[in-house]
């Protein structure tokens, strides 16, 4: 791989993935993001100086910036994770989640196709266009049930579940009726740094650390598989360069929390780090609140595809990670109050 073009790349996923691909020297890499709430430049900042990275600020869903992009980088490659991603927003603003995550990457399939269909015959063979998914597609799973995989049939239960089946789908379309490399990944819950504060993990550690109550849903017996962010970031290098066009890869973590204790563990280990609060440990600031609506009770994945096609293995374990997520948002508390400050709802809740 020559060249890359990342859509969403500052965002949370996206940015781990150009940090690491800009990082290793692994491919020049082009970052297209239209810079909405969750997009965060400073994400990128650490490799937006070498010559192997390039910025351009478009929206996905519009043909000519992005036909521009292509006539003038050529990619070797096009990875895609730009789309909304909180289920709370998808459930307050439904629309926007079809337009970026069903139309705009219809748009920017069609773009990618007619870029593809105009390549020499070697430079077709080896286009990857690799379109990064969620777990959530699949639906919610019962506690004994077993673990999703790439066969799992899709069952999404939220507005944005479904806006990114639809993608998916798409995806797939373009790959059996246009012939276009394709690969689709699925992906448990992320978490690490540079994660918009209104996900759970960063939530709860910016209100936990400033001693503000932690509302949780339901009763927070809601289970999630937890995957460092990192982690992913290299299984999606892998599946890019050696993965199957037509394929799907799953990446999961391997580490299955309820919510609360996910919150628990925070508490524990901002104890840890902050001392306790003056009327004792911060679990005690825990609200247990109405239950979001059609709240999905379990998420897992089973990764042994990946682990078997792509020789990818998650370098992390979750208590690891985990401590080094908490001392990384607290040695970045005025990122969080900069995103206090420019009106965001940090109460808004959030499982990832």
């Amino acid at each position: 791989m020559r060249t890359i073009l990342v859509t969403g790349g500052c965002g949370f996923i996206g940015s781990a993935f150009v940090r690491r691909v800009v990082g290793a020297g692994l491919a020049r890499v082009i970052n297209v993001d239209n810079l909405t709430y969750a997009a965060n430049p400073d994400a990128v900042a650490e490799v937006s100086g070498s010559p192997g990275y390039v910025f351009v600020r478009a929206d996905i869903g519009d043909r000519p910036a992005m036909r521009a992009v292509f006539a003038a980088h050529r990619p070797d490659a096009v990875v895609n994770f730009a789309a909304e991603t909180h289920v709370d927003r998808s459930i307050d603003g439904p629309l926007a989640f079809v337009e970026t995550n069903v139309a705009a990457t219809a748009r920017l399939l069609v773009e990618t196709l007619d870029f593809w269909r105009g390549l020499p015959e070697d430079g077709r063979r080896d286009f990857r266009f690799l379109h990064v998914s969620t777990d959530e597609v699949f639906g919610a799973l019962g506690l004994d049930d077993p673990a999703f995989t790439e066969a799992s049939p899709y069952s999404p239960n939220s507005p944005y579940a479904a806006t990114k089946a639809a993608s998916d789908h798409l995806v797939r379309a373009w790959t059996h009726t246009y012939g276009l490399p394709a690969v689709v990944t699925n992906c448990s819950n992320n978490y690490g740094p540079w994660q918009f504060p209104e996900k759970l993990i960063p939530l709860m550690i910016a209100r936990a650390a400033s001693g503000a109550r932690l509302p949780v849903y339901g009763t927070g017996g809601n289970v999630r598989d937890w995957l460092n962010v990192d982690d992913h970031a290299e299984g999606l290098w892998l599946a890019l360069t050696r993965g199957r066009p037509g394929e799907t890869y799953a990446f999961g973590g391997g580490a299955e929390r309820t919510n609360l204790e996910v919150v628990h563990a925070i508490c524990a280990s901002l104890d840890a780090r902050l001392g306790t609060l003056a009327d004792g440990p911060r679990r005690g600031l825990i609200d247990f609140v109405a239950d979001r609506p059609g709240h999905d009770f379990r998420y897992s994945i089973d990764a042994a595809k990946a682990r078997a096609q792509l020789e990818w293995r998650p370098a992390h374990d979750f208590d690891s990670g985990l401590a080094q997520t908490v001392d990384w948002y607290l040695g970045h508390r005025d990122w969080i109050e900069a995103i206090r400050s420019r009106h965001y709802a940090l109460g808004r809740l959030g499982t990832g």
